[in-house]
């Protein structure tokens, strides 16, 4: 919840346009013709159902049941907000779905019961069951939830799962396992103090148990105090979990205690309770948004201390959905009868190791980290791992297949490993990445049009989300005007470069343009005058230290933004031709395209070099670059110049470049199509590889090519990116959205950073 109008404002219109809520149904199959109609309805569908009439597991078969999870909730524990009724649930269970989609490819129906009766509620959930493949629980109240997830689990055949009670408790587990190591300490040794009794305390305290802690060494803390075993009216969940010691606050639970998990309210451990705990104390406060004690102050207060909190803004986010969509995702795949033990301990082992593996550069860079080490402030991977998906549904697999609960035993493990992979195409994780990264190093911004209403928007957001220091450039009066219609109220830099009150800027700029341009027809009084322009401006700015970077263009043709930038900043040391490239986030994946605005028709030489600079682009985002030379021939097929350019290009890159995983001249299907690829061309560079970069002969293909991908498939863009620049400048496309600006900012603060680290070098 916020207290900021505006902010609350942007949350109702974001659920509610361009179209009312987060998630929808898309068909699987062709549906143009007569023909697939009736393959699809009446008479078709009439011979799936009798397969699965005879057989009920042909439903796993036919229909999308294999993969399909009912998020379910009657409302009276939503996160944070309480009992709020099944209605008003409904945006967090699509919320759930949505995350059940983007991490694990596993599609959704959100359901909301209305009824708090435990016994009609399962009813329910038991009637609708032959249309899943497995059942979510989600924010229902203790203790109905208890009895409710053991029944259903026990009376149905799928998967069932109450991810408030075992999500947290996985991943809480993993990062326990990993610091106990760190802290050369033993789980059946150690003295654990919970604070929290809500259904995720419980199941935390059960599955700690599951990994060898002690009853004797819990000790259980709810609104009232300490759990004691003399304390009446206990329910069964807490009589688990009471306690015979003599104790009865939390300052006296904690003494010398190693571990201290807290489910429960902000603020309630004090300094003194953390020092008097054990030697190298492990402290999992993961109440929010705020923890039972504030990170900056734990740190302070204990310097061998392993912290872990709820929030992604510390080290050691212990984060639910690092758990439910992949463990779903591995019980789904065999068909597991339930989610087990076994299954959950599996996950458990399998985030605990992957933390001690070494970490994709993709994620160092998201995370802005020169490597991240199993250590201390990394005892847990992070969210945006692309490991997880290879990773955690094996393990899970493998465990239902172990304990005897999957119907449909995995063969080839290796193949599900790609076939994993290959779902996670469909995501927009680098643009999290990408945006996750600015916001580690912000950095100070001009926006040459910030007196355009849209360009303004994307300021207020990057401001707001903290990508970027924005300075507003433009008309002062508009932008003021426009700030008020907007409620932007935070104090940011504005300047006007026409107004009286930059004539010091605008001369200083001017004597130091001069200096570089006398000898190239350019006096004083024409400095002066440019530099009432706002890229010229805005381009001095960057060039004196007075901004990290800058963008521009949004209203005006992008060759006219271009030339004062080439003109002011210029090209960096050894580059011999700027280009720009564009990010596709497919459904394929992320798909870079070059050059999308700049060289209309370079000759092979230059082409060469473009493949070389957005190669060093696609490694900027953490991927490795899998470069495909486009053209309308395939490997020497026409001897016409505008294909024999390309194969010179491929040429002079394997020549000088042999550590480039680059080929070509290649038509569109066969660089995007491996296995065509492959059994047409096996002895080509890319044979059996995922290419993830075009590079286009001219500029009239390539940006034809992106904007049609963009404009067909509703692809987000990101992009133009400039490479080859001395400073970070960004040019947009003419009207670009709102969104493109943001992203845009995020490449914009990126690549100031990435030249900030050279110049440090």
């Amino acid at each position: 919840m916020s207290n900021n109008p505006r902010k609350r404002r942007e949350a109702l219109v974001y659920h509610a346009k361009p179209k009312p809520g987060k998630i929808e149904v898309v068909p699987t199959k062709k549906y143009a013709t007569q023909r697939d109609l009736s393959l699809a309805y009446s008479p078709g569908v009439a011979e799936p159902c009798l397969e699965i009439e005879k057989d009920k597991e042909n439903a796993y078969k036919y229909t999308t049941k294999g993969n399909l999870v009912a998020v379910i909730s009657n409302g009276t524990a939503v996160l944070g907000l309480g009992d709020i009724g099944p209605e008003a649930s409904k945006p967090v269970m699509e919320g759930k779905g949505l995350l059940f989609k983007i991490f694990a490819d596993i599609d959704v129906f959100d359901i909301e019961v209305d009824t708090k009766d435990v016994d009609k509620f399962i009813e329910t959930v038991k009637n609708i069951a032959p249309t899943f493949g497995g059942i979510n629980l989600e924010d229902i109240k203790a203790p109905e939830a208890f009895e409710i997830e053991r029944r259903l689990k026990e009376e149905l055949d799928i998967p069932v799962m109450h991810d408030d009670q075992h999500g947290t408790a996985i991943i809480s587990a993993a990062a326990l396992l990993n610091a106990l190591e760190l802290a050369k300490k033993k789980m059946e040794k150690v003295k654990i103090v919970i604070s929290g009794a809500g259904a995720a305390a419980v199941s935390c305290t059960k599955l700690y148990k599951a990994f060898g802690a002690k009853a004797e060494n819990i000790i259980m803390t709810d609104s009232k105090g300490v759990i004691r075993k003399d304390r009446p009216n206990l329910s069964e969940e807490k009589i688990e979990f009471a306690t015979s010691r003599k104790i009865d606050t939390l300052e006296e639970a904690m003494k010398d205690a190693d571990v201290f998990v807290g489910l429960s309210i902000a603020d309630i451990v004090s300094p003194e309770m953390l020092k008097s705990m054990a030697k190298r104390p492990i402290v999992f406060a993961m109440a929010n948004p705020n923890p039972e004690i504030d990170y900056q102050l734990a740190m302070d207060t204990r310097k061998d201390i392993i912290m872990a909190t709820g929030r992604s803004d510390h080290p050691n986010q212990v984060n639910n959905v690092l758990g439910f969509p992949f463990i779903f995702r591995g019980a789904l795949d065999v068909r597991a009868t339930k989610i087990n033990e076994e299954m959950k301990m599996a996950a458990v082992k399998a985030l605990a190791e992957m933390a001690k593996e070494p970490v994709p550069e993709q994620v160092n860079i998201a995370y802005g980290e020169t490597r991240l080490n199993f250590g201390s402030d990394y005892i847990i991977p992070k969210p945006f791992d692309p490991r997880l998906i290879a990773k955690v549904p094996p393990a899970v697999a493998r465990a239902a297949m172990e304990s005897g609960v999957a119907r449909q035993p995995i063969q080839d493990w290796d193949r599900y490993e790609e076939e994993l992979l290959e779902r996670m195409g469909s995501d927009n994780k680098i643009t999290r990445l990408l945006l996750n990264r600015a916001k580690m190093n912000p950095k100070r911004i001009v926006f040459a049009e910030a007196d355009h209403l849209d360009v303004l928007k994307a300021a207020q957001i990057v401001h707001d989300e903290g990508i970027a220091i924005p300075i507003l450039l433009g008309r002062r009066k508009v932008i003021e005007e426009l700030m008020a219609e907007i409620d932007f109220h935070e104090e940011v830099a504005i300047i006007d470069p026409k107004s009286d009150e930059e004539e010091e800027h605008r001369k200083a700029y001017a004597q130091v343009y001069w200096k570089t341009r006398n000898r190239s027809g350019v006096t004083l009084y024409d400095a002066e005058k440019l530099m009432r322009e706002r890229n010229y401006f805005a381009a001095m700015m960057v060039n004196e230290g007075d901004a990290d970077g800058l963008l521009s263009g949004y209203s005006r043709a992008y060759p006219a933004v271009v030339k004062p930038m080439l003109e002011l900043i210029g090209m960096a040391p050894g580059v011999t031709r700027v280009a720009a490239t564009n990010l596709m986030n497919t459904s394929r994946g992320p798909l870079f395209i070059s050059d999308t605005s700049i060289n209309i028709d370079p000759p092979a030489k230059d082409l060469a070099k473009i493949a070389q600079m957005t190669a060093r682009t696609v490694q900027l985002f953490g991927l490795e670059p899998v470069v495909a030379m486009m053209s309308y021939a395939n490997f020497g097929s026409s001897k016409d110049p505008r294909a024999t350019k390309v194969k010179e290009a491929v040429s002079y890159l394997h020549r000088n470049h042999p550590e480039l995983n680059v080929d070509g001249e290649l038509q569109a299907d066969f660089a995007l199509n491996r296995e065509m690829l492959q059994n047409k061309f096996p002895f080509s560079k890319l044979a059996g590889k995922k290419v993830n970069t075009l590079i286009y002969p001219n500029l009239d293909s390539a940006n034809s090519t992106y904007k049609l991908i963009k404009e067909l498939n509703k692809v987000d863009s990101i992009g133009p990116i400039m490479m080859g620049m001395r400073r970070p400048v960004h040019i947009l496309q003419l009207g670009a959205s709102v969104e493109e600006i943001v992203n845009m900012t995020a490449v914009t603060v990126v690549d100031a950073q990435e030249k900030e680290k050279k110049q440090k070098k």
